[in-house]
């Protein structure tokens, strides 16, 4: 794969990812210049997928690959919804609801560092 249809094939990806809350990275695990030039896939920013670390890599590999993954990871999110086992609404409210969580956290850790620190 080169030239004009690799191009098409990334902006694709990017834009799928996009819509799922990730982003293409450089794995800092492999090297983009090797042979099979590895591609990380990443929460795409720090309101995106809030239960995964900002550096994790969800997934490495390929861009043939990552678009296999991204066919798997729609698959189960469909079957989760016909199953009426979860839907784009409940994921985004859990989602802040971990967000919520982890604010609280932090509050709660400033405010015993200041009480700590005898302010």
């Amino acid at each position: 794969m080169s030239g004009w249809h690799t191009i098409q094939k990334i902006r694709s990806i990017e834009k799928e990812l996009d819509e799922l809350g990730m982003k293409l990275a450089g794995s800092r695990f492999t090297d983009w210049t090797d042979d099979h030039g590895s591609a990380a896939v990443v929460p795409k920013d720090n309101d995106s997928l809030p239960i995964y670390h900002r550096e994790a890599e969800l997934f490495v590999g390929s861009i043939e690959s990552i678009e296999i993954w991204i066919k798997g990871l729609r698959w189960a999110r469909n079957y989760d919804t016909m199953l009426k086992i979860s839907s784009d609404s409940a994921r985004s409210r859990k989602e802040q609801d971990f967000r919520n969580k982890q604010l609280v956290k932090i509050l709660k850790e400033e405010k015993e560092g200041l009480l700590g620190s005898g302010q």
